[in-house]
């Protein structure tokens, strides 16, 4: 994955993107590659396909992958993790869905002809705000 990841961040620099717009683009691909691995997959592998490209106003990624579908056909909330709670009592993982919403414009997914669509739009400037 993770040269997957050094290629993304190339190709959006290639396409004159800040460091900020890398570093989030990467961080919500990251998550997004991290539960189709995990979940759609259920660790047994699998191919991923990631297409990129400028839209009018931001920068459009959609992963596309046969594993199994998301529950219910439908994109989970993602929770934000408790304000106040110490960082040891935090769970390791469970806050994926919070950051890629919190760091896209839009979210779209789609399963037909068994494959998942997830489609990934990230505004102008796309930076962390996490106030979502």
């Amino acid at each position: 994955m993770r040269d997957l990841l050094a290629a993304l961040r190339a190709r959006l620099r290639a396409l004159g993107e800040t460091e900020e717009t890398c570093g989030t683009v990467e961080i919500v691909i990251a998550e997004a590659l991290n539960n189709i691995v995990e979940h759609a997959y259920g660790g047994t592998g699998g191919e991923i396909a990631l297409d990129m490209a400028r839209e009018t106003g931001g920068l459009c990624c959609i992963l596309r992958d046969r594993g199994h579908p998301l529950p219910g056909l439908r994109l989970p909330e993602g929770t934000a993790p408790p304000a106040v709670t110490p960082r040891e009592s935090l769970p390791e993982g469970g806050f994926g869905w919070f950051l890629i919403r919190a760091l896209t414009e839009r979210l779209d997914y789609a399963r037909a002809d068994g494959e998942n669509r997830l489609t990934l739009h990230f505004g102008p400037g796309t930076g962390p705000d996490l106030r979502r």
